[in-house]
Formats: C-alpha cells, structure tokens, sequence
C-alpha cells in the first residue's frame, strides 16, 4: 500500500484531517521564507497529538546545528527532511545531532538529474524525488511543480521513495500508476491558498492515492 506523507500543517483541524483520514507521514515545514512555516515550538505542541499514529517529519532547508537541535529538542521528530543543498557530509551530522531518520529531497527536472540519488541512496532513509523549481525561485519545493514522472523509468533504489512535486487529487492515481512510487509527498496540491491547507482535498488526496 502506497505511503502518504502530507507536509506543511499548520493547524490542528488540518493535522486532524490528515490523521483522521489516515496519513502515513506528517510534516512541519521549519523554514522561514515558506508561507508553511512553523517555529518548532509551536510545531511540537501542535504535532504532538499525531504522536504514535503518523510519523512526524520535521522539513529543513540547509538548517545549521542550533536550529536542528531545537528541532530535536522540541519536535523530536522521527525524520529531518532536508530539502535544500545539503551534502551527504553535512546529512550524517544532521542525523548525529538529532538523531531522527533521514529523508533528502533531490530536485528533478531531466534524467541526468538523477545522478544525485546514486550517492544519497546509501545516506538517506528516504529519497523523494521533487520537481526542480523555476529558475530564481525562493523556495525549494511546494511550488506546485510537477516533472516528467516517466523519467523514473524502471529505476530501483535502496529504500522505499516519495514522489513529489505537482502532486494534486486529481493527479495522484495517474501518478501513481506511471512510477509506481511506493510513497507520496504533497503540499499545495492540498491547498485553497499558499500555506493554507483543505481538509476536504488532503481526505480526497489520500483516498485516491489509496485507491490506486
């Protein structure tokens, strides 16, 4: 069964309708510059009551160590996405420092750009594999952005991956039947605004992704 992570909560009725509709992952966006962010205190009273039931993941991007270990302290997430140009290097010491598992987004925009994955696939937990994002743009991902999914092909990878980027209710099936992903990411595909999540399409995004 396809795993779902639904990333960038804010609130608790939209974390209670990722829960109640039965997320796999959730995840706090902990990055100042995105309409989703959420300090981490803040995020580990809100997150707290999907504790045991989903695993919490906490979304950094190019994070220095005092802000992983408030993360850890606070939070205590079960993985540190990171999402931004981290190096396997600077990813082991984010693990040390918070002890979490580790998922590494990796921006695809052709098939070259998978050449990254062939180093990260022995660090990471997870890989997820997102849309690279327009040329000047501030954030990383959770534009709205899809790739080419056939570029993943018949590729094998170590561990389980997300699929991400673009991703939608609409589109989640078809998705899923092209890449056979094991795991989803979503963010705006769930959204009435930037930042502003819908119980009604994250129920929906999860039902057509379990349908599929």
């Amino acid at each position: 069964m396809t795993a779902i992570k639904i990333c960038g909560l804010t609130t608790p009725e939209t974390l209670d309708a990722a829960l109640d509709a039965g997320a796999d992952f959730v995840g706090a966006v902990v990055f100042p510059q995105s309409p989703r962010h959420i300090v981490p205190d803040r995020a580990a009273r809100l997150f707290e009551r999907a504790r045991g039931r989903a695993k919490i993941v906490a979304v950094t991007v190019d994070a220095e160590d005092a802000l992983l270990d408030e993360i850890a302290r606070t939070l205590k997430p079960d993985f540190i996405q990171l999402h931004g140009a981290e190096t396997p290097v600077r990813a082991e010491r984010a693990r040390a420092v918070t002890g979490a598992g580790m998922i590494k987004a990796l921006p695809i925009r052709r098939g070259d750009d998978f050449a990254a994955a062939d180093e990260w696939d022995y660090h990471a937990d997870h890989l997820m594999f997102d849309a690279k994002p327009p040329e000047g743009a501030v954030l990383p991902g959770g534009v709205g952005h899809r790739f080419d999914w056939t570029l993943l092909g018949d590729r094998v990878f170590r561990h389980p991956w997300f699929l991400a980027g673009g991703l939608n209710p609409d589109n989640v099936g078809e998705a899923l039947r092209i890449t056979g992903a094991p795991m989803v990411d979503v963010s705006s595909g769930v959204e009435s605004a930037p930042g502003v999540k819908d119980a009604g399409r994250i129920a929906a995004f999860i039902q057509n992704a379990r349908r599929t």
